[in-house]
């Protein structure tokens, strides 16, 4: 069973999917409070699930670390890890990489690889995982300016930037853009992986680190089939058992939700997607919140839904006659899988019903299982967005734990592939009469 550590581990998408593979979790960095609060509670505590919990080591404290931090206080304690560790996992905050908003070349959540680079040299993993927006591998070029001067270096993306550092310390580095709606995820969602496998094991993988996209592909049809998920989940067959005109709205109980709000119930699973989300769970999934929408406000989405083309985002002219000032308003369609969620919970219009969609419905596009809880606060505003994750966040930024799981499963397969070759080289007459000799 390989053994992973995931740094930049967020609410736990990316460490769930890897344990759904196979894999057993070490510990998990994540410098925000709410986020490690839902990680732990799902993935480190007594009451998370036995098969996904974490060992943790007696060493490091139980809660929110920043990685500069980790590396600061407990250096030594990682190096004794060495030989210990299978893989190294981790995203650093994508922001100043996404095109979904403005990208900024010197924002210092782009650094931060740097710090994955320390502690991929003091930990000395056989494999990395590294997951990110498309936007990391495009150079960032300042806006109208024109470069006179020729001769000069071609600047490098932040990938370019990762896959060197890497190399220099004995890792080949491969990358591919991965779309998570063809491992089961209903999201139309874009990533690019990066798998790392360090210089002395990743010459005996036949084809290299490139193998492990090969296996991926293997590995997709097979999960799909193992879960009972034919082709793409479109938005309805994951989220039709969450619509509230089919079910009695109650008061929302959640400790930290103010008072004054309604929340859904779920009603009878009719596809596999939604069966497959209930599994391991009992009892009613918490962040089933709904937003209090004012009037005039619930008459504008019901005018968008039957007005407008769903299941692409609205446009310049469309957003102005209705009065929204916002860029990105997309309508669901009911038979495609959802965009690209983000971080902010009015960006996405359910497909049936005049209102944004709950933290809930959201985790599903996701492929959070319903057991997994979210805690901390709904949503944030002003300045405190750059500091605070409260659960839209969270579950905005998680890798889908579908896509993780497949991820997980062709690594661990490359790993077996590599020590199967490493055993029969060391078992042939001809390497034994050599070490004799």
């Amino acid at each position: 069973m390989p053994k992973f550590i995931d740094l930049f581990a967020g609410c736990g998408g990316l460490s769930l999917g890897l344990a759904q593979s196979g894999m057993r979790g070490l510990f998990a960095i994540e410098r925000d409070p709410m986020a490690f609060r839902t990680f732990a509670a799902n993935m480190v505590e007594d009451t998370s699930h036995l098969a996904n919990r974490f060992e943790w080591p007696a060493w490091l404290e139980q809660r929110a670390w920043a990685i500069d931090e980790l590396l600061e206080e407990h250096r030594q304690d990682l190096a004794r890890l060495r030989g210990g560790v299978d893989v190294l996992a981790g995203g650093p905050p994508c922001q100043g990489f996404s095109f979904a908003g403005r990208r900024v070349e010197d924002d210092p959540r782009n650094m931060l690889f740097q710090k994955y680079v320390e502690a991929v040299e003091a930990i000395r993993p056989a494999a990395l995982i590294l997951e990110n927006v498309p936007g990391m591998k495009v150079v960032h070029r300042p806006t109208n300016v024109v470069d006179l001067v020729s001769g000069q270096p071609r600047k490098q993306s932040f990938y370019e930037k990762l896959a060197e550092s890497l190399d220099g310390i004995g890792y080949d580095v491969q990358a591919m853009l991965v779309d998570a709606s063809r491992f089961g995820v209903p999201q139309k969602r874009s990533r690019l992986i990066a798998i790392g496998v360090r210089k002395d094991m990743s010459r005996w993988l036949d084809g290299g680190v490139g193998r492990v996209f090969k296996l991926l592909e293997d590995v997709r049809s097979q999960q799909l089939a193992a879960l009972s998920l034919d082709g793409v989940v479109s938005a309805a067959e994951a989220l039709s058992d969450l619509e509230t005109s089919k079910v009695a709205l109650r008061t929302c109980d959640d400790p930290e939700s103010p008072p004054g709000f309604l929340e859904g119930r779920r009603s009878r699973a009719t596809t596999p997607y939604q069966r497959l989300m209930r599994q391991g769970g009992h009892g009613h999934p918490n962040s089933m919140r709904l937003a209090r929408h004012r009037d005039d406000v619930r008459e504008r989405f019901a005018r968008i839904l039957a007005e407008c083309r769903r299941g692409v985002r609205m446009d310049d002219e469309s957003r102005r006659s209705y009065g929204l000032k916002k860029h990105r308003i997309y309508p669901l369609l009911d038979s495609n899988p959802a965009p690209t969620v983000t971080t902010l919970p009015d960006d996405v219009l359910h497909y049936s019903e005049p209102r944004i969609l709950t933290v809930r419905e959201t985790a599903r596009l996701q492929s959070f299982p319903d057991w997994f809880e979210f805690k901390g606060k709904y949503t944030t505003g002003g300045d405190r967005r750059t500091r605070e994750c409260p659960r839209y966040t969270q579950v905005g930024n998680a890798v889908p734990p579908l896509l993780a799981r497949a991820i997980g499963t062709a690594l661990t397969k490359a790993l077996a592939q590599i020590q199967s070759a490493i055993d029969s080289e060391s078992a042939s007459p001809v390497q034994a009469v050599a070490v004799s000799g």
